[in-house]
């Protein structure tokens, strides 16, 4: 009999800054400025095994009612540079970092990456965003923003031109002649890109990383953002928690690879999660529902309606029942979320928030707490290894980028009481076996010839 072959999990921490996922109030949350925090973090994810360390990025802050959104995280450190810090206090853990392709250049994210990419040893990662509106390119000096079918063609041009920059050196062309001193390839870093977007030509001044390429991750949900992860992506983010919406998602995305020449394992699938460990199953569902009541504050609730409603709603009590006004169409109390730029999405939100609502008995704050409140994995360490486990062997997900609601300690019950039991069952590493984050991925060596017909 052919023995089953079981998934290896992937796991990687993010630290929480922007939305509502850090509870300020517990006594054991520390900054989210300050290194230590990042570094604490982050060893724990290393201790623990983890593939890399996450950090996401907003290029302006959320504006509520005209004044900052206070219940965010005011203000974040720039994420390369922060990578490149902690790449001298950790060994093996990778080190993947938000960079917009609507308001940056290639050559200079391209630099910034390899640099990172040979500080670290090969373990750098790019997760490649675009920007949706007006209001951060306000920010960079830009009156109007790109329609999607153009930042994704933008993005798509970036990644491409980054990547002809990062091969215009040749593997080993920093190594100088012994005889001359001059560089093996005199024609290191030469470089020549004419594309719509970007019309650049000169020299790159970093050699290629150890891993020729940074790895790439692609977050976008709508078509052109799967397509995009499909023909240039080593790993795309999920927002799916649910087992079928999930599976879906992940043959829809697997199922684009074969056209551009790529095989299902050469794009990692791995949703957004968290997990809250106790002793006892009970215990932890007693300890999650505290955690999102904590998430979700009576202001949280509010701001939440309001970003819908397109209306002043601070009248209104977050424990009694919905606005009986309609929403505000054309109004954005809420500047910076992108799930609510839309007015006739807002509207069909509201449509099916009141629905729910009414049919639940379910309280503004209650309402909020449903829609956006609520812990992944919730359970005894041996609940939640098996919920992670389950979850990636029937092809929900390939891992998880798991989110602490603490900073810096929240992911010490994981790493500590869930990674051994998930070692036990022999889905998850009990040591790093190679040195850059392709090799913790299980990725194929970005190499010039397989770049260029990739392209």
């Amino acid at each position: 009999m052919t023995a089953v072959v079981r998934k290896q999990v992937h796991l990687a921490a993010q630290l929480p800054g922007i939305h509502n996922v850090t509870v300020w109030s517990d006594p054991r949350s520390r900054s989210q400025i300050a290194l230590d925090s990042f570094v604490r973090l982050a060893r724990t994810a290393e201790r623990g095994r983890f593939d890399f360390f996450f950090l996401a990025e907003g290029l302006r802050l959320r504006e509520h009612k005209g004044e900052f959104y206070n219940l965010d995280v005011v203000g974040r450190p720039e994420n390369l540079t922060l990578l490149a810090a902690l790449s001298a206090v950790t060994n093996r853990l990778g080190l993947a970092a938000t960079v917009n392709a609507t308001f940056n250049e290639p050559y200079e994210v391209a630099r910034r990456l390899a640099t990172l990419d040979h500080l670290s040893g090969g373990r750098a990662a790019w997760n490649v965003v675009t920007s949706f509106d007006a209001f951060t390119g306000e920010n960079f000096r830009r009156g109007g923003f790109l329609a999607e079918a153009d930042r994704y063609s933008r993005a798509a041009e970036f990644l491409r031109t980054a990547r002809e920059l990062w091969d215009s050196w040749a593997d080993d062309a920093v190594r100088a002649d012994a005889r001359t001193g001059e560089f093996a390839d005199s024609g290191a870093g030469a470089f020549a890109h004419r594309g719509r977007h970007f019309d650049i030509a000169g020299r790159f001044n970093t050699p290629r990383g150890p891993q020729g390429h940074p790895v790439v991750i692609q977050a976008g949900e709508s078509d052109a953002g799967r397509e995009f992860a499909a023909r240039d992506a080593d790993v795309i983010f999920s927002k799916y928690n649910s087992l079928d919406e999930a599976r879906a998602f992940y043959r829809d995305v697997k199922g684009r690879l074969a056209r551009y020449g790529r095989r299902p394992d050469d794009l990692l699938v791995v949703p957004t999660a968290t997990a809250v460990v106790a002793d006892t199953d009970a215990e932890a569902v007693a300890y999650a529902e505290e955690i999102t009541r904590a998430q979700v504050s009576p202001g949280t609730a509010i701001a939440h309606l309001e970003a819908v409603w397109g209306r002043d709603l601070s009248a209104y009590d977050p424990d009694g029942p919905l606005p009986d006004v309609d929403p505000e169409p054309d109004s954005q109390l809420l500047k910076g979320h992108s799930v609510f730029r839309n007015s006739s999405r807002r509207e069909e939100t509201a449509r099916r928030w009141r629905k729910l609502a009414e049919e639940r008995g379910l309280s503004i704050r209650g309402l909020v707490i449903e829609v956006h409140g609520g812990q992944t994995f919730v359970g005894s360490p041996r609940t939640v290894a098996d919920a992670i486990d389950h979850f990636v062997q029937s092809d929900g997900a390939d891992g998880f980028v798991l989110v602490p609601h603490l900073t810096p300690g929240g992911l010490d019950d994981v790493v500590d009481r869930v990674v051994p039991l998930l070692q036990e069952k022999g889905v998850f590493r009990e040591d790093y076996t190679g040195t850059t984050l392709r090799d913790h991925l299980g990725l194929r060596p970005r190499t010039r010839t397989s770049t260029e017909e990739d392209s």
